[in-house]
């Protein structure tokens, strides 16, 4: 099996390139081919010699991720089945609202995290995606919002399935592909990478001087009913995430935003926006409360109305910003924590 161009490196690339005789701007020139234009054909780089383009083609390969199948929601929501060079399917969803137009993407094919409200966290976790992966959905979802909407993509979202900081490298790699002028020369403060709690990698995402935001999927601010409903809690308390995401802060100065799902009968009461409100203090943040959309695996049930305006308005008292997040693409499945795959 031919190697795959996008895995080579900048000065690999060079290398390669000297072996062959041409010269080392060529490398530039395919580097840009690949991550500013997307393409995903050698012999559309039309910039190159045909024998470079041939010695290319001998040698190497580009494995895109295709479309495999999209579902419409009633509200607009795009979900795609996306299909890898391995035949393994993970999904990506469009969300247009009126102001924004966002990618949610995966980092994984299925989840190692049992997380016991999602969808994914049901799943095997069968490998890592690589940073083209990626990329390759973030193109194909900005491509839905163009041709459906006309409107260019807005924010990314490291939401979709597995979870991004047990794929640390090709995550990074994949944003910088996706910010960097010699890629699609975006903002980082457009792209959120939302994590269950890893501590000890939320602090190497300080150290390595993130300039994204960062979301922890919190749920619960106190570890007795975080332990229930996410393992990762055992050893990932909420003391040692407090002193992950304070050095985060310190190092990044990048606010940090909780995502919450009230969930009816187990979170939702005065004393859990408390704990909540204890957690915010300790941490420069915002929260999402999120609505929770059911899945088959599960017998949650979304909070009453009137208890997430109470919860909120009980943190919005205490000096918290708080959104309150309606769920979009519920009808198709694409909803916060439904993603899974129900095929092959």
């Amino acid at each position: 099996m031919k190697q795959d161009l996008r895995k080579l490196g900048l000065e690999q690339l060079k290398d390669w390139l000297k072996e062959k005789g041409e010269p080392a701007f060529r490398a530039k020139q395919i580097m840009e081919w690949i991550w500013q234009k997307s393409v995903t054909e050698i012999q559309a780089m039309s910039n190159l010699s045909k024998t470079l383009r041939e010695a290319l083609s001998n040698e190497f390969e580009i494995n895109p991720v295709t479309v495999y199948k999209s579902q419409y929601s009633d509200d607009g929501t795009i979900k795609s089945g996306f299909r890898l060079f391995d035949k393994h399917l993970v999904e990506g969803v469009l969300i247009p609202t009126d102001t924004r137009m966002t990618a949610c993407i995966s980092s994984q094919v299925g989840c190692s995290l049992t997380c016991k409200f999602c969808a994914t966290g049901y799943m095997k976790r069968e490998r890592n995606l690589d940073a083209a992966e990626i990329y390759d959905q973030v193109i194909l979802i900005k491509n839905q919002a163009e041709e459906r909407f006309n409107q260019p993509l807005t924010n990314i979202v490291y939401m979709g399935m597995g979870e991004p900081l047990l794929n640390y490298q090709a995550v990074l790699e994949s944003v910088e592909k996706i910010t960097s002028p010699e890629g699609l020369n975006w903002s980082p403060k457009r792209i959120t990478v939302s994590t269950a709690g890893i501590a000890k990698m939320i602090k190497k995402l300080g150290d390595d001087g993130v300039k994204f935001n960062l979301a922890l999927s919190l749920h619960a601010a106190n570890d007795e009913k975080r332990n229930t409903i996410m393992p990762i809690n055992e050893s990932n308390s909420i003391k040692n995430l407090t002193e992950a995401l304070t050095y985060f802060y310190k190092k990044t100065g990048n606010k940090i935003t909780f995502e919450y799902i009230v969930f009816n009968g187990f979170n939702d009461t005065l004393d859990d926006a408390k704990d909540l409100l204890k957690f915010c203090k300790r941490v420069p943040s915002k929260v999402n409360i999120i609505e929770y959309n059911p899945i088959n695996e599960a017998d949650f049930r979304n909070a009453e109305a009137d208890a997430i305006e109470k919860f909120a308005k009980y943190l919005e008292n205490n000096g918290v910003t708080v959104n309150i997040r309606r769920s979009r693409g519920k009808d198709i499945d694409a909803a916060c924590g439904q993603l899974a795959i129900k095929e092959n």
